[in-house]
């Protein structure tokens, strides 16, 4: 799988990069034909403490699977997120199971 990560508005450390890459591979227990990953981190200009957002875009044969979560910390968004895209593959594959 290919995995693309994009930092807007300041560098992504290694440490955050490995963390990312790890938990993107870990997609592939729940559906092992996602093509590839793009991962947008941003920094929000906001006042709020959570202004660290994670959106990941999988490419998967037929559609594209897109989740966006924002909180205190980039480790935790990514979490958030990469549950919800575990969610929406579940429900893919019963959906293609059903056809």
């Amino acid at each position: 799988m290919d995995i693309n990560i994009h930092s807007i508005h300041f560098d992504a450390d290694k440490k955050l990069i490995n963390f990312i890459e790890n938990k993107v591979n870990k997609l592939i227990q729940y559906y092992d034909n996602i093509i590839g990953a793009e991962v947008f981190l941003r920094l929000e200009n906001d006042q709020s403490t959570e202004n660290k957002v994670a959106e990941i875009r999988l490419d998967i044969p037929g559609s594209d699977i897109f989740a966006k979560k924002r909180s205190k910390s980039f480790e935790e968004s990514v979490d958030n997120v990469i549950e919800a895209l575990r969610k929406q593959i579940t429900k893919h594959k019963e959906k293609q199971r059903g056809q």
